[in-house]
């Protein structure tokens, strides 16, 4: 299925944003804006945008700045954090508003993608955004994870955090990609204390208790960076809002991990999903 690539100018940077064909059936169908992980580029959630479009959803994926077709590369100059990537959920929502506007909205996020879209209901508001919708997302608290893997994650997340003060800029080594030290610092946060940390001043926990946005969450079976506890946790962030978790195995005795979702369960998260979208309060 093929896409129309359109950009969004923002701060000096340009978001990329990749715009699927309107869903066969119905007019005005519910839109879904899909954020995806740390260094995951659009284009891989193809497979899984397609679905979502047979499932009657519009569908638009935003590259997270910095990453695919999203400036700035990210280098020693950049200071951009956890703050930009929720602000720039905010921008890409008004770049779209002349094309979706009055219909209902939905925020799907991947991993860091779900991070965003969270603060980005808590600092931005809920406005005209009708759900929330977070697959294979979490807290990566070094303590929820289990067995001799909780005590190598600490270190892990801490020496990526350290590297990219040193260097001014994480290289990508094995993991995430390249991305702005500010990133970095803000992930790495949320691995040692288990909280998102306070961004230009502001409690982002408190805010984030205060969201009321219908939620689905979702996380995999075998997911190794964002396990079923690490979403349990930011689930109860949300303490205002009404969150249907599920946990979702894969298909035939087939592996479900952090990346192999998009296309090994494409079609049945996307049926859930516009299952999810049509049982929305209306407007």
């Amino acid at each position: 299925m093929e896409y129309v690539q359109d950009f969004v100018q923002v701060d000096g940077a340009r978001l990329g944003i990749q715009v699927y064909p309107e869903p066969t059936g119905p007019a005005e169908a519910p839109v879904v804006l899909v954020v995806p992980a740390m260094g995951v580029r659009a284009r891989y959630y193809r497979p899984f945008a397609t679905a979502l479009r047979a499932a009657g959803l519009a569908v638009v994926v935003a590259d997270l700045r910095g990453t695919g077709e999203s400036t700035p590369r990210p280098s020693r100059a950049c200071r951009y954090g956890y703050t930009e990537l929720a602000a720039d959920i905010g921008a890409v929502r008004t770049a779209l508003k002349a094309r979706f506007d009055g219909r209902r909205t939905l925020l799907l996020g991947h991993s860091l993608g779900g991070q965003a879209a969270v603060l980005h209901l808590a600092l931005h508001g809920e406005q005209e955004v009708d759900g929330l919708v977070l697959v294979a997302v979490g807290i990566p608290y070094w303590r929820d994870f289990t067995g001799p893997r909780r005590y190598g994650v600490l270190p892990y997340t801490q020496g990526i955090a350290a590297t990219a003060r040193l260097l001014g800029v994480w290289p990508g080594w094995g993991f995430g990609g390249r991305q702005a030290r500010g990133v970095i610092r803000d992930w790495a946060h949320t691995a040692r204390t288990g909280r998102f940390p306070h961004l230009d001043g502001v409690d982002t926990e408190a805010a984030v208790r205060q969201i009321r946005t219908p939620v689905l969450a979702v996380s995999v079976d075998d997911d190794q960076y964002t396990p079923h506890s690490t979403l349990d946790r930011l689930c109860a962030k949300l303490a205002a809002a009404p969150v249907v978790r599920e946990r979702h195995g894969g298909p035939d005795g087939v592996a479900l991990d952090h990346f192999t979702w998009v296309r090994h369960a494409a079609e049945p998260l996307a049926a859930r999903v516009a299952a999810f979208a049509a049982a929305l309060p209306a407007r």
